[in-house]
């Protein structure tokens, strides 16, 4: 049956009257759908157990020991919700760091750059076991990369949230024995050789200040602060003091991290030093991470610039989940229970020439956030509780006994001395009375 031109036209007119209704409806429909499907921005909780030690441990004539702390982080199935093998989505950090980190190139690099992407099926976000995203998985791209632009990235193995972490070392530190000067025990001398560094655009920021993290010297008060070099931030920080507590039965200090440690230099010019910066409660650590787009901040942007906590969904900072503190003995300079937390964020926004960043909008993006935590339990507990509690409380029972008695045994002797003059006044009134009687 021969169908006319004119019914043809109306019929192409009312189904593409339909396509326009339809792709309408899907335009603001649409994305409230998929937003209900996709899970976003919830938190999974794998739990590492770490272990430390010292290696390489050297005395020196100056009153300084040198050594390296090794870390080993493993899995720890019993304390982790979920397993490493459940699957989750995140932004590829590959992709997304590297278009980043060459977006001053030239636009053939970045066309190159693209299509090296497309090669290798990487795209803005990455599904994988959670298992690999911490210990590291095989990537063609990252091979690619290392070939043509060695240096770009940290590692040239597997990429990884801890494949550079693990069986890895903190860097050398020299620390003072105290042996000449108790004030100065566990304060750093050096640093892999270096009494400052150069990751920073002033000298004060470059310093190498305070102890290695470990230790501190012994009598703080609540006036004293606490100073520590981190080879992971690249810079020296300082905790100040919060409130006194007891930490299983050990009188602590609790010391937190001030608002100011990652403000910018506007709000707290001390910290220009620090700069390029963004929002405050954000570290820019890209002069030391081979220039990659990374950024620390405090969990959930805690204490942040609100307008972090605008541009990214399910964030609820708040200070007992993400706060950071170490209680500490005053007197030894010993940590009881220690709590440091810090999140990882990557800067991720819209590069010309990679497709792959086109609908992207410009974001520092929280990665992963980790809280190293510990204290002090067991028989080393016991014998510190022995040592600094029960037997400087039993001492002071004691001084207080002894003041005690001594007080008595004046008291007694005075009373036996008066006791005595007592009795030979009498005795002398007596002899008088009799002498006054025979004589009348």
């Amino acid at each position: 049956m021969a169908v006319s031109k004119s019914t043809l036209s109306i019929v192409f007119i009312v189904l593409g009257g339909l396509a326009v209704l339809f792709g309408t409806v899907l335009v603001f429909v649409g994305p409230i759908i998929i937003d209900d499907q996709i899970v976003k921005n919830v938190e999974i909780n794998p739990k590492l157990c770490s272990l430390f030690f010292f290696d390489n441990i050297t005395f020196h004539d100056n009153h300084t020991v040198s050594y390296r702390e090794y870390r080993q982080y493993f899995f720890e199935e019993s304390m982790s919700v979920g397993d490493e093998s459940d699957v989750v989505t995140i932004p590829n950090m590959l992709v997304l760091g590297a278009s980043v980190m060459m977006e001053n190139m030239p636009l053939p690099v970045l066309l190159l750059l693209s299509t090296a992407f497309k090669s290798f099926n990487e795209g803005p976000f990455l599904t994988k076991p959670v298992g690999e995203l911490m210990w590291g998985y095989d990537s063609k791209l990252v091979d690619f990369l290392n070939k043509y632009l060695p240096g770009m990235l940290p590692t040239s193995g597997k990429f990884g949230l801890f494949a550079e972490f693990n069986n890895s070392n903190t860097g050398q530190f020299t620390v003072f024995t105290g042996q000449d000067d108790i004030r100065k025990v566990h304060m750093v001398d050096s640093w892999n050789g270096l009494k400052s560094v150069d990751y920073w655009r002033s000298e004060q920021c470059n310093q190498i200040n305070g102890t290695a993290g470990q230790m501190w010297p012994p009598f703080m008060t609540k006036e004293s602060t606490m100073p520590f070099y981190s080879p992971d931030a690249c810079r020296s920080m300082e905790l100040v003091y919060q409130r006194p507590g007891v930490s299983r039965g050990i009188p602590v200090f609790r010391f937190v991290a001030p608002k100011t440690l990652f403000a910018n230099g506007t709000d707290y010019p001390p910290n220009e030093g620090f700069c390029p910066c963004r929002q405050s409660g954000l570290l820019n650590v890209s002069t030391c991470r081979h220039n990659s787009p990374v950024f620390i901040s405090r969990p959930h942007f805690f204490e942040a610039d609100p307008v972090l906590l605008d541009t990214v969904n399910g964030l609820s900072p708040n200070e007992e989940e993400h706060g950071l503190f170490i209680d500490i003995h005053p007197e030894t300079g010993v940590p009881m229970n220690v709590s440091i937390r810090l999140q990882l964020n990557l800067l991720i926004k819209r590069v010309f020439g990679i497709s792959e960043t086109g609908k992207i909008a410009e974001v520092v993006m929280p990665m992963i956030w980790f809280e190293e935590s510990g204290y002090i339990d067991g028989p080393v507990l016991n014998t510190f509780r022995t040592n600094l509690v029960v037997l400087p409380m039993v001492m002071e029972y004691m001084q207080y006994s002894f003041i005690g008695l001594g007080l008595a045994g004046i008291l007694g002797a005075v009373m036996l001395y008066l006791s005595d003059k007592v009795r030979g006044l009498l005795h002398l009134f007596c002899m008088f009375e009799c002498f006054t009687n025979n004589i009348f």
